[in-house]
């Protein structure tokens, strides 16, 4: 059996190649035991949230740069220095693990370099580190557009939130607070030994400890609590939800929100569409764990003529739109390496494309919260904001701001602030009719 950080190697490198970290944990072989794929999966992410800083700090140590056909031991010293630098495992044993890899990858003939380096690494950490700071984006691990963007959104509180970013997320629980009391909830986790406390500024929301297998959750199985971000928790009670309205989840996938929308008001007529049939099935998953029901169809949100959800109007609509994702880097840290700056504009137009397809699906007098997980403007309130001024019946309405900041016509929240992933909500109201 492979060592775990050579697979941790192929999981790097099949990101840096364009796929989801997830996607990559998600296909790993079933052979390798439970303990294996959790050290590796803590490998993966590790060196992903890392990477800039990682490489930097490599690059130092190395007088020329490996051959494409020896990236793996590129990575493989960038892995032995995420050992030293961030993780448990004693420097002695990260030092002897790399070199044992190197030889395990093939590449026997580097053993004496990978030694080496990983030595001078242990010995200089200190002042090597020191030196690739001097540059913010090294030192927050952010690639330079990315850091520029953030810090020209965010310039009173650059650092703060960009060590937010680098930060491991906590594993929330939304409670089912039609079925169950959030305090009644907490006295059920304690009874089966999870540490957990109530989140400050969402009602619905737990914060554990510490992340365990959603097996241990009591009522998990039946819907009486999902695993939900507490700022993703705002979307169904923005949506101000009333019985018998028809409601539309325009980008559904993966389904908490869906689902939480069905829990929050079961009186609404609800649909969920998305443009991915597999990830569509995902909610059916999570709807049908809590015995819970949508119509479910695949479809494009920017094209709603011609299909059965686009035949009628809605008196809601969420919108969580495609986007960089910027915000959910503490969770998903592959973004900073999967996401471009080039890919920002076209996710700005194919969010606005979206925006005026769902309004003409929108009644009047109804409401349509616009979502995002980013932290960019462009993205966010500036998207708002020239909807706004191309839709003559459209307003904003005020949104409550605990957790949030306002910002434009919306509400943007900061993992360094509010505890929660970077989300942006925007709620705009279609003009009535006249009489």
């Amino acid at each position: 059996m492979a060592d775990p950080r050579a697979t941790a190697i192929g999981n790097i490198a099949a990101v840096l190649d364009g796929r989801s970290l997830d996607d990559v944990l998600a296909g790993m072989p079933p052979a390798i035991d439970e303990r294996d794929r959790a050290f590796v999966a803590e490998l993966s992410f590790g060196v992903c949230r890392w990477y800039r800083r990682l490489d930097a700090l490599v690059g130092q140590l190395l007088k020329k740069p490996f051959k494409r056909k020896d990236r793996d031991l590129h990575l493989l010293l960038m892995l032995g220095a995420y050992q030293l630098l961030y993780s448990r495992v004693p420097p002695h044993a990260a030092v002897s693990t790399t070199v044992d890899v190197s030889r395990q990858l093939g590449k026997g003939w580097a053993s004496k370099l990978v030694n080496g380096v990983m030595r001078r690494l242990q010995r200089e950490q200190s002042a090597l580190q020191q030196a690739i700071d001097a540059d913010p984006a090294i030192r927050h691990a952010q690639p330079d557009w990315l850091y520029r963007a953030i810090a020209e959104a965010w310039p009173q509180q650059v650092d703060p939130l960009m060590d937010a970013l680098q930060q491991r997320a906590p594993m929330v629980l939304r409670v089912d607070l039609r079925r169950t009391d959030r305090a009644e909830y907490a006295h059920k986790l304690a009874a089966a030994g999870i540490a957990a406390k109530p989140h400050a500024g969402v009602a619905s929301a737990v914060v554990l400890d510490g992340p365990v297998g959603v097996d241990r959750l009591p009522g998990f199985a039946d819907g009486e609590v999902s695993v939900q971000d507490a700022g993703a928790q705002l979307a169904a009670p923005f949506l101000d939800l009333k019985p018998g309205q028809r409601v539309l989840d325009a980008c559904a996938a993966p389904g908490g929100k869906t689902l939480h929308i069905a829990q929050h008001q079961p009186e609404v007529r609800l649909t969920a569409i998305d443009i991915d049939e597999q990830r569509l099935q995902r909610v059916g998953q999570n709807l049908q764990r809590a015995g819970v029901q949508a119509q479910l169809s695949v479809g494009d949100a920017a094209r709603p003529q011609s299909t059965d959800w686009g035949g009628v109007m809605y008196d809601r609509i969420l919108v969580d739109a495609p986007c960089s994702a910027t915000g959910v880097m503490r969770r998903h840290p592959d973004i900073r390496l999967l996401r471009r700056a080039e890919d920002i504009p076209a996710l700005v137009r194919r969010q606005s494309d979206i925006l005026d397809a769902m309004w003409s699906v929108l009644a009047p007098g109804g409401r349509l919260l616009y979502a995002t997980c980013s932290l960019l403007p462009a993205e966010n309130h500036e998207q708002v904001a020239a909807f706004l001024a191309r839709t003559p019946d459209a307003k904003a309405c005020e949104l409550p701001t605990n957790p949030g900041t306002c910002i434009g016509d919306g509400v943007q929240l900061l993992p360094n602030r509010d505890d929660t992933d970077g989300f942006f909500y925007a709620a705009l109201v279609k003009a009535p009719h006249s009489t």
